[in-house]
Formats: structure tokens, C-alpha cells, sequence
């Protein structure tokens, strides 16, 4: 179902997805889409983590471009050339949402969650895909005293050289951290993926920091390309664990 949530510079859209069983509350887990925005893929994947025992919202974190049906792919992205007309369209979105603009927004999110019913006060969990990874590190890092769990899959630009790159903040994290990042990634290349390594080991921050062999970025989106089966479950079964053992135990 979609909700609205009123954000930093209006209002955004949010799937929100709930156990198909059990009764609550359930602990609340934040869903960063990536940069081809909130769709069925997302929704499913949405609703596979919530069957595991969660609350989950997935915010158009695109909010000021347009709602999640004016922003939806039009191409059949499951080729290789509708996939990059799809991201021409879209990875310029992605560059305008610059972090004076994603942390109030994460602020948001994090308030819109604690108020869903059938939320359990208390920790919650983070996850992100592809650009979604970078808003999961930041939510993280911004509130350290509410995310317990952070997930990154198939991030890119998560160790830069810039003076916001996400990595430089978590000194401020008490999270526990993992990352499956895509093999042979141009946004998240082998010196990048050292690079966050270092910064989670310098903050003592348990963590794991993957490379998904032979995965290419985007990985875990079926309705693409890129959609690696393998891979994809991979991410599941480390995800549910991450999430189980730190807002379960």
C-alpha cells in the first residue's frame, strides 16, 4: 500500500509492506530503492523482508521530481538497451539529490516509520540498493541511536574522495553493517570497497564487506538487465540474517 509522508520539501509517497502473517508489533526496516525508483520490483522485494517478521517503508526518496508513477520506467528494462534508456532518465535524479537535501529527507523517514501501527518502538533496520546504499549509510550515521542494522547491495559511490562521501561519518554509527557490493563495479571499484573496509574497522563497527563474485551492479533487480539470480539470494539470506540478529535477538 502507499501512504504520504510529509518530507522536507513536501510530500512523498511510501510503500509500506506487512507481514502476510503473525501478530505485531514488528520491528521497522527503512527500503532504499534504486535510482529506477519505487515499482513493482521494489515492492516485492519489500514484501519478502516484511514476511520475515517487519514493517517495512520504502519512501520516493524523488519526491520533488514527480511522483513514483510519473518516474516509472517506461522501457522494458530487461534488455540492455531499454535498461540504459531507463537509466538516462533516471541517473540524473540521482546527482541532484545531493546530501543537504537526502539528510532532512532521512529524518523524515526515520519519524514516518516509529508512527506506522504496528511498528515496535526501539531499534530499526536500513537497506539500500545501488544509490539507495549511500542514503542506508547516511540514515545510519545521522541516527546512530535508533539503526541497529545497516544493509548495502550493489552500492556505488560509498568511499569517495568528496568531503561528504558517506564513509567519512561512521565514527558516528553503532550499527552492525553488511555489504554485498557487485564485482568489477565502476561506481564501487576495488579501492573504493578497501576504502570503506578501513573506515568501518577505524570506527570498530562489526561488519562485513563483500564483493559478490561475478555479479554485476544491480544485481537484485529481476525487472533489469543486470538481475542475477545467485547473487540476489545471496543478498537475501545475509540481509535476513543481519536483520534477525541484531532487531531479533
Amino acid at each position: 500500500m502507499f501512504i504520504e509522508i510529509p518530507a522536507a520539501d513536501g510530500t512523498a509517497e511510501a510503500l509500506v509492506a506487512r507481514p502476510s502473517t503473525g501478530e505485531g508489533p514488528f520491528p521497522g526496516v527503512i527500503l532504499y530503492m534504486d535510482a529506477f525508483g519505487l515499482r513493482p520490483r521494489i515492492q516485492e522485494m519489500g514484501q519478502r523482508i516484511a514476511d520475515w517478521g517487519y514493517v517495512v517503508l520504502a519512501p520516493n526518496v524523488f519526491y520533488r521530481e514527480g511522483t513514483a508513477a510519473q518516474l516509472a520506467p517506461d522501457t522494458d528494462m530487461t534488455t540492455q538497451e531499454g535498461r540504459e534508456a531507463a537509466g538516462a532518465a533516471a541517473f540524473p535524479r540521482v546527482g541532484r539529490l545531493t546530501t543537504d537535501k537526502a539528510l532532512p529527507d532521512i529524518d523524515s523517514w526515520v519519524d514516518a516509520l516509529g508512527k506506522l501501527d504496528g511498528v515496535a518502538p526501539g531499534s530499526i533496520g536500513v537497506v539500500g540498493y545501488c544509490m539507495g546504499a549511500r542514503l542506508a549509510v547516511r540514515t545510519a550515521t545521522a541516527h546512530p541511536e535508533t539503526v541497529a542494522a545497516c544493509g548495502g547491495f550493489h552500492g556505488g559511490g560509498l568511499a569517495t574522495e568528496e568531503p561528504d562521501s558517506p564513509h567519512l561519518a561512521l565514527g558516528n554509527a553503532r550499527a552492525r553493517f553488511v555489504f554485498g557490493h557487485a564485482d568489477h563495479d565502476r561506481s564501487m571499484d576495488s579501492d573504493a570497497v578497501a576504502r570503506l573496509g578501513g573506515a568501518l574497522d577505524a570506527a570498530g563497527l562489526k561488519s562485513s564487506n563483500e564483493v559478490y563474485a561475478g555479479a554485476p551492479h544491480g544485481y537484485s533487480m529481476a525487472d533489469t538487465s543486470a538481475f542475477h539470480p545467485e547473487a540476489t539470494e545471496r543478498h537475501f539470506r545475509e540481509l535476513r540474517s543481519l536483520l534477525d540478529g541484531t532487531l531479533k535477538a
